[in-house]
């Protein structure tokens, strides 16, 4: 009998960007064309130098995130996919992503061009329908040219199109909040992204706080509370914190980080998690270059991952989800007893802040992610409690308290 792969997802990092934007703390570099080549080089040469350690499995999803990946263009983003079919077995109904700027995402000829190459999705970085409102967050694209990337899209015969937005931008008040969502929604996309406004330090709005009129907590809240309510009403359900898809078009390269599936990372600044062990590349475009090119020291963060840190990674993102956790397969997996966390869960339901759903398993509701960060650390109290006392127990002798 033949034995099944397992599933791996791919995330290739494409650090370009024509302009960073003031509130992105992600890594990204100015594009040039000679180095946009040679790093395109770069990551062919490794993903064939870690292809034989994924023999075993089947890369059913690849994302190309950054930057800015539509910025590379055609010609080197088609070379990098095929250097993935060539080395990897591709799972036939890949989920292949393309990251795009609006800017960069409106000839519908490079699009179509794209999708026969074998990219099958595309989420277009719209932000917000007010041209205001991204020039004050360092966005170069207008409302228009969103319009135009995702008619591009359609005209390309793209069936599956995410748009991000984000909310408690600058001056952004619930009613131009509002319209960016029914403007989003009018554009009929398959999936929605909603990510509240983080200023991350070191940032360029960060610095600037003080002088920024921006939204406070409750307003945040209510905004976040709205998305989630008009979103359901159109047919978007909410599946994970700030993400919302039409039935059956759920993020599945995302979906891998929240159920800690494996996944690995080509490029500076990406992250790994394969082989039980979690891994990431230094954020140096030029030392990942020698180090993939020319026999030079790449830098890369490790660590191995003992049962204790997935016990806790397992409760850290699955409730970010609204599949949330299982007791069945927690107890089955990591040998713990899930009813140390009932008190509390039970607690959170009282309180309107968690649901228990089909074979007892738990979630958050939309009120409960408001307060995911600190329902979450409870929960993770509670875990290092009982780890606390297993070691006080085996420090005793009474090796007979149950795992």
């Amino acid at each position: 009998m033949k034995k099944e792969r397992l599933p791996l997802g791919l995330y290739i990092h494409v650090p370009f960007c024509q302009q960073k934007c003031r509130y992105c703390d992600f890594y990204s570099l100015s594009q040039s064309e000679s180095r946009m080549t040679e790093y395109t080089r770069a990551l062919c040469a490794h993903l064939k130098e870690m292809a034989p350690h994924a023999g075993s499995h089947a890369v059913d999803t690849v994302y190309f995130g950054g930057g800015t990946p539509s910025y590379l263009g055609v010609k080197l983003l088609k070379t990098i996919l095929a250097a993935v079919e060539k080395h990897y077995t591709l799972a036939r109904n890949a989920e292949i992503t393309l990251e795009a700027n609006p800017d960069s995402a409106s000839d519908w000829k490079a699009l179509r061009t794209l999708r026969r190459a074998g990219f099958n999705r595309i989420s277009i970085g719209m932000q917000s329908a007010s041209d205001e409102e991204l020039r004050a967050v360092g966005r170069i694209h207008s409302f228009a040219q969103v319009q135009e990337s995702v008619e591009a899209a359609r005209k390309a015969k793209l069936k599956n199109v995410s748009l991000d937005l984000i909310y408690g931008l600058p001056n952004q008040t619930m009613e131009s909040f509002r319209a960016s969502l029914e403007a989003a929604v009018k554009l009929n996309p398959e999936h929605i992204s909603c990510y509240g406004l983080k200023l991350e330090e070191g940032t360029p709005l960060f610095q600037e706080r003080t002088s920024l009129t921006l939204a406070d907590d409750d307003l945040q809240a209510d905004m976040c509370l709205f998305a989630v309510s008009y979103l359901k009403e159109h047919g978007y359900g909410q599946y994970e914190i700030s993400n919302f898809a039409k039935p059956g078009f759920e993020s599945r390269h995302n979906l891998k980080y929240w159920t800690l599936s494996e996944y690995v990372g080509f490029g500076p600044g990406s992250h790994s998690d394969f082989g039980g062990v979690r891994y990431s590349f230094g954020r140096d475009l030029q030392a990942y270059i020698d180090g993939t090119l020319h026999g030079g020291e790449m830098p890369v963060e490790s660590e191995d991952l003992p049962n204790w840190t997935r016990d806790t990674e397992y409760i850290m993102l699955r409730m970010r989800t609204v599949q949330g956790i299982d007791p069945r397969y927690y107890e089955r997996i990591f040998r713990q007893r899930f009813s140390i966390f009932l008190p509390l869960l039970e607690q959170y339901e009282k309180a309107g802040f968690a649901e228990r759903g089909e074979h007892d398993t738990w979630h958050f509701t939309a009120k409960g992610f408001l307060l995911s960060n600190t329902l979450i650390n409870g929960l993770l109290d509670a875990l290092a409690k009982e780890k606390q006392r297993r070691l006080e127990a085996t420090a005793r002798g009474d090796f007979m308290v149950r795992p």
